[in-house]
């Protein structure tokens, strides 16, 4: 597995709060907490984008190839214009907008935040389509399958179908960091602060069964270290294969159908907080900046990681093997 950071000529100036590869292509999107949204080519080595902004950006995600979307700290929601980088306000919420989801599905800008609420945006005329307001803590992660929309706020994951907006509420007895859709079968992952990652499946069988795990265990002066696993992500081209990212900055690989670690990442210079996979996924970049979670935090430059996935990473995980890389 081939490795490069990549090389921006105007430095990322603070943390980075999240990456995401474009829907086809090898252009990858950057939220920060300089107030900047980057779009950078990663084929040509290239800064296709960037976007100043007044607040600390949260969230990002994609519409398209040319038009993305963010949420940040004063509850600002923009659209951009990936080819101009003209910014457009959608609308705002009442406290940090935290989380940014697009639906092409229905046409919708989806985002939460700070405020308990849960607001719906027509992505056309940027008008509101309505506000979910019965959440009792705040958003602090959200993810977008189909018309299914997973939210975690504080240990509770609420699955809402966006067409009717019936719901389903989980208790999971642990303060939730982010939760990822998984795609065959369909279901949930999610990762917390203590360290944890639970599988859930939306509809369960015999052969499809949810299960938790310790994802990385460390220990310090013979004590367990608790670490937040901070990002979760699914490989788009193999089946039960995903990576988590924690607070201590490492990403390792598991096999979701063989309930078994394949290998461990040499650790990154801080720690990993945000993983996203090209659409074919051939590509993982992996995000190492400081989160403003611990108050001894090394502040190392942010920066981001390409690892180019082989052929001979693209096989079955469950052949692969305990290891480390």
């Amino acid at each position: 597995m081939n490795t490069f950071s990549l090389n921006l000529a105007d430095p990322i100036r603070d943390a980075i709060s999240r990456i995401r590869f474009a829907p086809h292509s090898n252009n990858l999107l950057i939220s920060s907490w300089d107030s900047s949204l980057r779009l950078y080519d990663v084929d040509s080595s290239k800064l296709r984008m960037e976007a100043p902004g007044e607040a600390e950006l949260l969230d990002c995600c994609f519409e398209n190839e040319r038009v993305c979307f963010s949420a940040a700290s004063d509850g600002s929601v923009n659209r951009y214009d990936l080819d101009s980088g003209i910014k457009v306000s959608v609308g705002n919420h009442d406290d940090s907008a935290t989380c940014v989801e697009y639906s092409a599905e229905t046409c919708q800008i989806i985002t939460a935040g700070w405020d308990k609420k849960i607001n719906f945006w027509d992505a056309r005329s940027t008008q509101s389509h309505g506000c979910l307001s019965c959440l009792v803590s705040e958003v602090e992660s959200m993810s977008l399958s189909g018309l299914n929309l997973m939210v975690a706020a504080g240990s509770s994951v609420n699955l809402y179908d966006i067409r009717s907006f019936k719901t389903s509420v989980h208790t999971k007895g642990m303060k939730v960091k982010c939760i990822r859709p998984i795609f065959n079968p369909k279901g949930f992952v999610v990762g917390s602060i203590d360290g944890r990652v639970l599988l859930e499946y939306i509809c369960k069988s015999s052969s499809h069964e949810g299960y938790a795990f310790r994802c990385h265990p460390k220990v310090k002066d013979g004590r367990r270290h608790v670490v937040t696993v901070n990002d979760i992500a699914f490989n788009p081209s193999i089946t039960g294969s995903f990576v988590t990212g924690d607070n201590d900055g490492y990403a390792t690989l598991w096999d979701a159908r063989g309930r078994k670690r394949i290998f461990e990442m040499s650790r990154y210079p801080n720690s990993v907080v945000s993983l996203s996979y090209s659409h074919d996924g051939l590509l993982l970049a992996v995000a190492s900046s400081y989160s403003y979670q611990e108050a001894n935090e090394i502040e190392e430059p942010a920066q981001i990681f390409i690892h180019e996935i082989g052929n001979c990473d693209l096989t079955s995980p469950s052949s692969g093997a305990s290891n480390k890389k």
